[in-house]
């Protein structure tokens, strides 16, 4: 039973690291999670993804968790039996899984447009997201960093929310979902990914009862240096999220900077 497991192990393993050889140069790395401060270049112009494409990323992710997951299992079972070489030898491929290249070659604000429209209430999407909801929470309470929070259980809340946008991309929960992804992938450090999401909220409904935009400004101010495009973000989200007090003061003060900044000749 143990050669089985890891064969099927092997086997998985292989096959991730196949994917990361093959990347054409349009896909991006998932994000170090010791790196916080990780800024991701800008994606480039999305091309739109087939039925088979779609499926085969999904079928991957999968066994990239599964993998994982089976590692963990080895762990904790060999903890349990007591036997700690097999307990060095499973933390260690676990420590080697997480040190492998992982692109993104898909990335969901990008597959799905952004003239989508939260118009209708589903009931199933609801319940939907208000699984993926409880499981975002389960990874750690609000309060505490997403980095101390449980990464795994995190990307398990990713998937849910993008189901909920792909299986009912009218329901009127796709912004709140989108939002809540660009939260998680904020805390991950994913900066660029989590400003399409933002993005995404406020398109998909101009009236989302979220701070998207201020949200979107700061990634573009202080995180991706577009300044300019962070200016029209700010002055949008001062005026259409102005019952976010505190996030409107901040952005006022920081628009007011940037006009100073501009207005400054340079030495």
């Amino acid at each position: 039973m143990t050669r089985m497991v890891a064969t099927a192990a092997a086997v998985v393993l292989v096959t991730i690291l196949m994917g990361c050889q093959t990347n054409t140069g349009t896909s991006q790395k998932l994000p170090i999670r010791t790196n916080p401060n990780l800024t991701m270049p800008a994606p480039p112009l999305a091309v739109p993804s087939s039925a088979a494409e779609i499926d085969l990323v999904e079928k991957m992710a999968s066994n990239r968790l599964a993998y994982r997951s089976s590692l963990q299992a080895l762990i904790q079972y060999y903890q349990s039996s007591g036997n700690h070489e097999k307990v060095i030898w499973a933390n260690e491929e676990l420590g080697s899984l997480d040190r492998i290249p992982q692109y993104r070659y898909l990335i969901e604000a990008e597959v799905m447009p952004a003239n989508l429209k939260a118009t209708e209430s589903i009931a199933a999407a609801d319940e939907l997201y208000e699984d993926a909801f409880r499981t975002e929470r389960k990874a750690g309470p609000s309060p505490m960093p997403s980095l101390l929070k449980n990464e795994e259980t995190l990307r398990a809340a990713l998937v849910k929310y993008g189901d909920l946008i792909r299986q009912y991309p009218t329901s009127d929960k796709i912004d709140d979902a989108a939002f809540r992804m660009g939260e998680i992938q904020k805390g991950l450090g994913d900066f660029t990914i989590a400003l399409s999401y933002y993005q995404r909220a406020y398109q998909w409904d101009a009236a989302t009862p979220h701070p998207a935009r201020f949200r979107a400004a700061d990634i573009l101010d202080r995180r991706l240096h577009r300044r300019a495009e962070a200016m029209e973000v700010y002055q949008e989200a001062i005026v259409k999220e102005a019952q976010y007090t505190d996030l409107r003061l901040m952005a006022e003060r920081r628009v007011q900077e940037l006009n100073t900044s501009k207005d400054t000749p340079q030495p």
